[in-house]
């Protein structure tokens, strides 16, 4: 585990005491793997980081708080580290706590661990339960602001949303499954990965309600607590097809879409219409496969920036109030992908 940082940084990155940092750089055991996995963590963070912890300039100290599945939280990840270039001279340190699924205690325990630590600005995407608006309103109250990403919490003293107008996004789906179907009948599957988040339910309630204006002879299926990972909603999905065998077309919220479209070819079913959000590795290659019809895109990157952006606003690094305000969405199809050209 050799690195040339002191046990203090990779402490305040790890969010442990410098005795048990100590204790697992030296391998005195009595520490848990987790611990161990904690430290190594954090050295790596460091790692990537590097460059900008040597630049001059104010450093902050923010922490990333998301119950996500790991491919979408590995795509945070990346697009703040690529930005963190952009915001110089300020430094921006990062230190991550993400999980695929955890209970709403999991997150209450790590934002006050957080609060009882100190911070300089918390970014989450958590479910919009009381017990988290709580632990917003002890950030808060510790002088942490907090910035919501994706899925806002609208009812708890966060300081800013960060992120699309998920109502728009949903209505924007149902235009394009209302304008590629046509006049064929059929249903539409929707899946989320749980019904707690804001994003998702908005997104959902725009969606719903365009589809009731433009195409109310459709029914909709749901499938929801999926944490939008693989292998459940595979089963689940498969389940809605066996079900309902008028479902040609799906809206995925919540993600998991590789699975989703695993059940469709497993029993033989076509989906003629197949609307997603996210440029994550996996909806990137379901397009480039045209296993997608179309990704709702907003630049995560752009995301990121204006998050670090509200963070030193409030802590009065940079001038102007501070507002929230949704990100545009850009729909993706296999021929106007940003970045590279895709390979066919």
């Amino acid at each position: 585990m050799g690195h040339p940082y002191r046990i203090r940084e990779i402490a305040a990155q790890a969010c442990l005491s410098e005795a048990t940092v100590d204790r697992v750089l030296n391998r005195r055991g009595g520490v848990r793997d987790s611990t161990v996995q904690e430290v190594r963590q954090a050295i790596e963070d460091l790692d990537r980081q590097r460059s900008q912890v040597r630049l001059a300039g104010r450093t902050f100290l923010i922490d990333i708080v998301m119950e996500a599945p790991r491919r979408f939280s590995s795509a945070v990840r990346k697009a703040l580290e690529a930005e963190l270039p952009s915001l110089r001279p300020a430094v921006i340190r990062s230190r991550f706590h993400f999980r695929e699924t955890c209970t709403t205690q999991d997150l209450v325990d790590t934002l006050d661990r957080i609060a009882a630590r100190g911070s300089q600005g918390v970014v989450l995407k958590a479910p919009d339960r009381p017990e988290v608006s709580a632990a917003v309103a002890r950030l808060v109250r510790r002088g942490i602001p907090v910035v919501t990403l994706v899925t806002d919490l609208p009812t708890s003293r966060r300081l800013a949303y960060v992120g699309i107008d998920n109502r728009a996004a949903g209505a924007t789906a149902a235009y394009l499954i209302g304008q590629w179907l046509g006049d064929r009948p059929g249903n539409v599957l929707i899946t989320l990965s749980s019904g707690s988040f804001r994003g998702e339910e908005e997104r959902e309630m725009g969606f719903r309600s365009a589809m009731r204006q433009t195409q109310p002879q459709r029914a909709l299926v749901d499938i929801t607590e999926s944490g939008g990972l693989d292998d459940r909603l595979r089963e689940l999905a498969l389940d809605a097809l066996r079900d309902d065998p008028g479902i040609v077309a799906v809206y995925s919220i919540g993600g998991g879409n590789l699975a989703t479209a695993d059940a469709f070819e497993a029993l033989g079913r076509p989906c003629a219409v197949f609307v997603a959000h996210d440029l994550d590795d996996d909806n990137l290659r379901l397009l480039r496969d045209r296993r997608l019809s179309a990704v709702l895109h907003h630049d995560l990157g752009q995301d990121m920036r204006r998050v670090c952006h509200v963070i030193m606003q409030a802590q009065g690094a940079l001038p102007g109030p501070v507002v929230s305000w949704p990100a545009g969405i850009q729909v993706v199809t296999p021929f106007n992908v940003p970045g590279p050209a895709p390979h066919h």
